[in-house]
Parts: C-alpha cells; sequence; structure tokens
C-alpha cells in the first residue's frame, strides 16, 4: 500500500476514534459501533504495524523540533550568559568569529572522550572560540572537583586550559583531591585554592550553568551550543567543524 493511501486511513481512524469519544448525542456510537471499529482499528494496526513506526518516528522529530526551538529561543535571550559569561573560560581565539560553547562533568566519561575534539578542532582552526562551561552533575565528587576547578580558575586563569587538559584527561576519578594535585602541579597550592573556595560560597557560576542547561534541554554532557543551536552529545569533532562551516558560510548550523 502506498504511504499517501496509509496516512489516508490512518487519518479516517483518528476521525473515528475522535467521534467515538463525542459526549453522547446525535453523534454519538453506541457500544456494538464502538467495538467493531475497535476491531477493526486492531486489525487494521496489525496488518500493518508499519503505521505505528511512522508515527513514532513522527512524534520523535516533532519533539525534536519543539527541543531545538526551545532552545534557540534561550540562547537569544541568554546571549552574554552563554557566551560572555564572567565565569567560563575561553580557549582558542579570544575573538573568533565563530563560538563554540561545551557544558561538560569532569567525571563524564564521554566529556574524557571529547576532549580530543576540542583540540583537534583548536588546533586545525585559528579562529574558533571555545568556551568552557562546568555543568557538574555527576554526584558530590564532581561538585567537589567543580569548586577546586573554579578557584583555580579565579587565581590563574591563564592556566585553566592545562588545569582542564590534566583533570578531564587524567584516569582518576575527579575528586577534589585530584583537583587540588592537579592545581598543585601548576604551581597554585593547596591553602590558596581554599581560601578562595571559602569565599566563594554562592558559587553562581555554577547555578547560572544550571539554569542555561535546564532552559536549553540539556539533560546530560558534553552538551554544546554553536551559533543559535543546541548540540546533545559527544558528537565528534567533524560534525561541529561542519556545523562552524556552516555558521561561517550562511549564519545556521545547517545551509
Amino acid at each position: 500500500m502506498a504511504f499517501n493511501a496509509r496516512k489516508t486511513i490512518a487519518a479516517t481512524l483518528i476521525l473515528l476514534l475522535a467521534t467515538a469519544a463525542l459526549p453522547q448525542g446525535a453523534h454519538a456510537l453506541d457500544d456494538k459501533q464502538k467495538q467493531e471499529i475497535g476491531a477493526f482499528i486492531k486489525e487494521y494496526l496489525v496488518a500493518n504495524p508499519e503505521i505505528l513506526l511512522e508515527a513514532q518516528q513522527a512524534l520523535k522529530k516533532k519533539q525534536a523540533d519543539e527541543q531545538l526551538q526551545q532552545a534557540e529561543a534561550t540562547i537569544n535571550d541568554n546571549e552574554k550568559a552563554i557566551f560572555q559569561s564572567k565565569y567560563d573560560v575561553t580557549l582558542g581565539n579570544p575573538n573568533g568569529d565563530v563560538t563554540i560553547v561545551e557544558f561538560y562533568d569532569y567525571n563524564c566519561g564521554y566529556c574524557k572522550r571529547a576532549l580530543s575534539d576540542m583540540d583537534a578542532i583548536l588546533e586545525k582552526d585559528k579562529n574558533v572560540r571555545f568556551v568552557l562551561k562546568e555543568l557538574p552533575i555527576l554526584g558530590p565528587d564532581s561538585m567537589a572537583a567543580h569548586k577546586v576547578s573554579a578557584a583555580f580558575r579565579d587565581i590563574a586563569p591563564e592556566k585553566y586550559g592545562d588545569f582542564h587538559r590534566a583533570l578531564l584527561g587524567g584516569e582518576e576519578r575527579a575528586t577534589e583531591e585530584t583537583a587540588i594535585a592537579v592545581a598543585g602541579k601548576l604551581g597554585v597550592a593547596e591553602a590558596d585554592l581554599r581560601k578562595k573556595m571559602d569565599a566563594n560560597t554562592q558559587d553562581e557560576g555554577v547555578k547560572e550553568a544550571y539554569t542555561l542547561a535546564n532552559s536549553l534541554g540539556i539533560t546530560g554532557t558534553p552538551s554544546y551550543v554553536v551559533g543559535r543551536e543546541a548540540v546533545f552529545g559527544a558528537v565528534g569533532a567533524e560534525e561541529l567543524e561542519t556545523k562552524v562551516a556552516n555558521v561561517r558560510a550562511c549564519g545556521k548550523t545547517a545551509c
């Protein structure tokens, strides 16, 4: 059966179901008619189960489109917090023509694998801004490592790239202790870190990141913002590079 014919039958079935759901009255169906229609619908769907798959795919596409639209509206309304937050560190070209923002957790395995994607992009493209936005969502250890990371950023922002690569690229689980050890190797003393951590009890940076992630529909790490699009998951350097190229070519991630 052709796809259009199946859609016509499916639409007719939906209409029949809607009619059956009407309040009792002139157009209401009696119990026998409802049973007959129900049996027909069941028989049709069993014979043509691909209709259910098509409906599921259509629903997924609709939900994905709605998620992207919500994310775009959030990006438009929160441009400064996403791309220019005082709590974030920028790697690459600070005046680059396209910005990639990455939301990450130091204990996220996918983020660890995506670290090489960031480095590959920055090595290949000298006109990309890469913004690091911490989103500690994987438990107490991640939050503790984040607090050290935030203190390190405030004390030695020029070394943050090295700190980030060492902590995220390490094989050990990121904790307060491992983060302090990484900082020490980069010349920042534990006493200075703890003093800064004690002064940053409100942690406005992570609150901002949580709020943005929630509004963007981000539920896991890594996730990115490129142009006016939220990109979910470790999609790889090639896909990110394609989106960057498209932003340059037509102002959108997909031309």
